[in-house]
C-alpha cells in the first residue's frame, strides 16, 4: 500500500455455507478459477509500510543453498542488528559472591546493562561484587587479587568493614550506599567495561 487508509470498523464475519458447490481457493488446485468473490483490501492500522513477517510471507524468498549458512534477508537482519549493538555502552561481567538471592535481584534491576555472573563460572570478571558478612574478605581477596572488587554490609558491621579494608577491597560500602550507587560505583571500579 503505497497511501495511508484511514481505520475501518470492522464488518461482521460472514460464514460460508457448506454445500455441494464449494467456492475453490485459487492455487491450491491447479487451473481452478472458481472464486466468486473479490479480495478486499485492508489497512493495517498505523503503519506505512507492510510488516517484516509479513513481507515474507506475501513474497517470495529464495531458500538458502546447501553450502550457504543463511538467506540473504537472514543476513541483512543480523548486519542490521550488530550495526545496532555495536553503538551500546559496553558491558562489565560481574562477579557476586556471597550475595543473596534476594539482594541479587536488586543488583539486577539497578545493573540491567551489565552481566552478573556467580562464582560457578570460569571466566575472569570485571569486578567483583561481596557481601562481607557471608564470605571471608581475606579469602576473596586473595582469591580475585588482579580484579577489582567492591565490598558491603550492614552499616552495624564495623568488624566487616574493617576486615574488607584489611584486606585490601578496592571499595568497601554499607549496603544502603551500595543500593544509592551502584552504577556510579561499578562505572568507578570497572572503567573498561
Amino acid at each position: 500500500m503505497l497511501w495511508s487508509e484511514r481505520a475501518e470498523p470492522s464488518r461482521r464475519l460472514v460464514e460460508l455455507t457448506r454445500g455441494c458447490n464449494r467456492t475453490a481457493a485459487p492455487g491450491l488446485i491447479p487451473r481452478d478459477r472458481d472464486v466468486h468473490e473479490a479480495l478486499v483490501e485492508v489497512a493495517l492500522g498505523g503503519v506505512c509500510g507492510a510488516p517484516d513477517d509479513l513481507e515474507l510471507l506475501v513474497r517470495l524468498e529464495v531458500p538458502a543453498l546447501p553450502d550457504q549458512l543463511e538467506t540473504a534477508r537472514q543476513t541483512v537482519h543480523r548486519l542490521r542488528d550488530t550495526a545496532s549493538t555495536a553503538t551500546l555502552a559496553p558491558v562489565a561481567t560481574i562477579l557476586l559472591c556471597g550475595v543473596d538471592l534476594f539482594f541479587r535481584g536488586k543488583l539486577d534491576a539497578l545493573l540491567s546493562d551489565h552481566r552478573l555472573i556467580t562464582v560457578d563460572h570460569t571466566e575472569t570478571p570485571d569486578l567483583v561484587i561481596v557481601d562481607i558478612a557471608r564470605v571471608d574478605a581475606e579469602e576473596v581477596a586473595d582469591t580475585y587479587a588482579d580484579v577489582p572488587i567492591l565490598g558491603y554490609t550492614n552499616h552495624t558491621d564495623t568488624a566487616g568493614l574493617r576486615a574488607a579494608h584489611a584486606a585490601g577491597f578496592d571499595q568497601v560500602v554499607v549496603k544502603s550506599a551500595l543500593v544509592e550507587r551502584c552504577r556510579e560505583l561499578v562505572a568507578e571500579l570497572a572503567p573498561s567495561a
